[in-house]
């Protein structure tokens, strides 16, 4: 029977996944023991099961073996190649460069150090900066627009609210001026019309005239 091919990802079932640490552990421990006698070599393993168990191998003493390889890294980081060192220095050199030409640049856009510019870098700098120009002021445009929009809603949402303030609170419409100035007259006359003294007299002219004048004797 063909064994197919093992997909590399986690396995999901608990008890598959266990299974399979066990064999490719005791596998793993297995190799390391056979390189170790048959080439000779130093060799160590550590290993953590998932639930945190420690399993480990070595060859001779497994604290000498990590201290050596201690040294050995150690000694690496200190001690760079000179092939390494070659490396850092054109890396550099590349990014001086790199920052003087943008400087250039920059300067150029700003209108500074031109007189070493050809004809044809100066149109190069005009058209970039057309296209700057555009840019922003299409840029600008689309402010104003979304302003404009914010007032537009703002207004609607102030007239819906005077309209249903209006609505609650019954609002009449305001008097002009006229019509205060004839309610005004019409509440002097009858003012004027109620201080005024009526008298029924039933009789002769004479007489009536002749009762005037005792009342007021």
């Amino acid at each position: 029977m063909v064994r197919g091919k093992t997909q590399m990802r986690r396995i999901e079932n608990a008890t598959s996944r266990q299974v399979t640490f066990c064999k490719r552990r005791n596998g793993l421990l297995k190799k390391a023991f056979e390189l170790s006698v048959l080439c000779d070599a130093e060799v160590a393993l550590i290993i953590f099961s998932p639930k945190g168990k420690l399993y480990e191998f070595a060859s001779s003493s497994l604290q000498q073996i990590i201290e050596r390889y201690r040294r050995h890294t150690k000694d690496n980081v200190a001690k760079p190649t000179e092939q390494n060192m070659q490396h850092l220095k054109t890396e550099v050199s590349n990014m001086v460069k790199k920052i003087e030409l943008l400087e250039a640049s920059r300067r150029k856009l700003l209108g500074e150090g031109l007189g070493s510019c050809t004809l044809q870098e100066l149109q190069q700098i005009e058209q970039q900066l057309q296209r700057s120009v555009s840019s922003i002021r299409a840029r600008k445009t689309q402010l104003f627009k979304e302003q404009i929009e914010q007032l537009k809603e703002k207004e609607r949402v102030l007239a819906a609210e005077n309209a249903r303030l209006c609505e609650k609170c019954c609002m009449q419409p305001r008097k002009g001026p006229n019509e205060l100035i004839i309610e005004n007259v019409a509440h002097d006359e009858d003012s004027s019309s109620s201080g005024v003294e009526t008298e029924l007299f039933i009789g002769l002219p004479e007489g009536r005239t002749k009762r005037t004048t005792l009342q007021q004797s």
